[in-house]
């Protein structure tokens, strides 16, 4: 099976922009991730995204996952699960690990499904 891929242009914007707030990930009160030097993708009309680099989430929550997916404009998209006490969110978090050229900064970072992870901004100096 051949996968189209596809550039960025016009009709199909893709942008990746350093950050310049703090941002902080949690699952109720539990906080995953605490950077400031998350990555923001913007892609045609979607919201945008915040990219977290991995060495910023707590490894202790993350467990891989076999699931896999494909996007013509970023490329293979793997996942982990987030393992928290009393609870799993299966598939929670994504990561390209090797993204197409177009947005080859985001490799090394995860992103986080905004209807289980609290993702939030704040000023990068509190």
């Amino acid at each position: 099976m051949t996968r189209e891929i596809r550039e960025p242009g016009p009709d199909h914007p893709i942008t990746v922009e350093a950050g310049k707030t703090r941002v902080v990930a949690r699952v109720g009160d539990t906080v995953i991730a605490d950077t400031t030097s998350a990555l923001t993708l913007r892609e045609a009309d979607y919201p945008p995204v915040h990219y977290v680099p991995l060495e910023d989430v707590d490894p202790a929550v993350l467990r891989d996952s076999t699931t896999q997916t494909y996007c013509p404009y970023k490329g293979d998209a793997s996942y982990y699960h987030l393992a928290l006490p009393g609870q799993e969110l299966t598939d929670a978090v994504w990561v390209y690990r090797t993204p197409y050229p177009s947005v080859s900064s985001i490799a090394g970072h995860v992103a986080f499904y905004p209807d289980r992870v609290t993702v939030e901004e704040r000023p990068a100096v509190d």
